[in-house]
């Protein structure tokens, strides 16, 4: 029994598989960590936990706390030079978010062509994996939320734009910030993209909790793929 978690800047998501199959799931937010004792307490005894966690040291130490005493061993994925067919081409591969790294497996497992893995989420990532299973580089930068907060906050008139619609040519406020926002991440997705496009079968892999919201728009080839990293984390787990 494997037990994956992947625990994020705002939200902690666990699952458990069989080896065949996903059986149970969950989320929480990663300011209320202690709930995930109740969760914990209904997972198979003895089951192997693996964690991906880009939420600090606290949270890391909380869940080793938590799952001490309940699962049989805890191991948290850290980013090597090479695991499970995927090269890390990262000047220093240690440096890599565990998030990535556990998309970038999970992208392996799910198809062997070249892929952009695009994890949408606080921060969207968008990386390069080619068809020999190489980490080519990639890019970090804010989520739709927090674009659209970073105005709010650091602006005297610019709203929230709770009520703001996707719009080729917006014609007031709330319509330009969302607009903007969202081209902001399809542009990214989609230069990235370009260093792939002429690669038979090469598409994108789309997910995390805005991945909706930007498959609207895209114009390239793409895949909704859900939890892509907690595949990830089940793919590592696996080859232990």
């Amino acid at each position: 029994m494997i037990i994956a978690i992947d625990a994020g800047n705002s939200r902690i998501k666990w699952a458990t598989h069989d080896g065949g199959r996903w059986l149970d799931s969950g989320v929480l937010a990663t300011s209320d960590i202690a709930w995930l004792a109740e969760a914990a307490d209904e997972w198979p005894a003895g089951g192997d936990v693996v964690v991906c966690n880009v939420a600090g040291a606290a949270v890391a130490a909380g869940i080793s706390s938590l799952l001490a005493a309940r699962q049989a061993r805890i191991s948290f994925l850290r980013p090597t030079a090479a695991a499970c067919g995927v090269r890390n081409s990262y000047d220093l591969p240690a440096q890599l978010g565990a998030d990535r790294w556990a998309a970038l497996i999970g992208a392996r497992a799910q198809c062997g062509c070249a892929c952009l893995v695009v994890c949408a989420g606080t921060a969207t990532t968008v990386d390069l994996l080619d068809a020999g299973g190489v980490f080519r580089g990639g890019l970090i930068l804010p989520g739709f939320d927090l674009m659209r907060a970073a105005l709010a906050s650091n602006t005297a008139l610019l709203p929230l734009a709770e009520e703001g619609v996707f719009r080729a040519a917006p014609r007031n406020t709330s319509d330009a910030i969302v607009s903007g926002c969202l081209q902001a991440q399809l542009g990214a997705v989609e230069r990235m993209f370009a260093g792939i496009a002429s690669e038979a079968g090469a598409q994108c892999l789309l997910t995390g909790g805005a991945a909706e919201r930007l498959a609207a728009h895209l114009r390239i080839p793409f895949l909704l793929v859900d939890n892509l990293i907690l595949r990830g984390l089940v793919r590592y787990a696996e080859s232990l």
